[in-house]
């Protein structure tokens, strides 16, 4: 007799109850800076640290850690994970939406990162479908765009007919730094400086990666479901 389904029918995934409490475990995040000492921007290569000193500009930090390694003194760290905020402009889907939506992905010249951080989603351990997060392979069907990369331009025309085709209403995430920015890569004479250069955005997630489960508070956000617990992690 194989007994290997009964063995894995009784050993029990551990699933994160994140929103609904903070997730604690080791590992979920990497933390992110938060303030700066002055005078350390030129050790930045993207500019997310301010001449004079204090808060970090998140949406182009690309985790590179020369402001906690090489700074005197070293910047503020602060191991959290909601990081997305949800623009004003539209703000979250309406009410009929709290409970499901369909999202279509779309790389515009992702270096890879983000799109594994994206994967683990779907992986039993944040299992974004507990949620009613779905994934689907067509614009038309999607009430999201969930953007990753600073849009090359061989992905502008696509990108914008992608948006072009979805039904309303209909909102665009941008995560990682590449799209909320361009990080490293735009505005250049090949990329645009992110997502907002070529279609409207409605959350940004901002982290070179972002950890899944920033990217899912992104989503909660769209949702309007975002409970935004505390999130101290270890």
């Amino acid at each position: 007799m194989n007994i290997w389904p009964l063995k894995g029918m009784a050993k029990r995934v551990a699933i994160t109850r994140y929103p609904d409490e903070p997730e604690t475990a080791a590992g979920v995040t990497p933390g992110r800076p938060t303030r700066s000492a002055p005078d350390n921007d030129g050790l930045c290569p993207t500019h997310a640290l301010r001449p004079d000193g204090g808060d970090v500009d998140l949406s182009r930090c690309i985790h590179c850690f020369r402001c906690v390694r090489e700074a005197t003194p070293p910047a503020q760290w602060e191991s959290d994970y909601e990081w997305a905020r949800l623009l004003p402009d539209r703000g979250a889907l309406p009410r009929a939406f709290r409970r499901s939506i369909h999202v279509r992905v779309v790389d515009s010249g992702d270096c890879g990162a983000c799109l594994a951080e994206l994967i683990q989603l779907e992986c039993p351990e944040y299992s974004l479908h507990r949620l009613g997060i779905y994934v689907t392979p067509s614009p038309r069907d999607a009430d999201v765009l969930l953007v990753v990369g600073p849009v090359t331009n061989a992905m502008r025309g696509p990108l914008a007919a992608a948006y072009a085709a979805m039904p309303e209403p209909r909102r665009v995430v941008a995560a990682g730094t590449c799209a909320a920015s361009g990080g490293l890569f735009g505005p250049t004479f090949e990329c645009n400086s992110g997502v907002a250069g070529s279609i409207p955005v409605d959350v940004v997630v901002p982290g070179c990666p972002p950890p899944p489960l920033a990217i899912l508070q992104g989503l909660l956000e769209v949702m309007g479901r975002a409970q935004a617990p505390a999130t101290e992690v270890r």
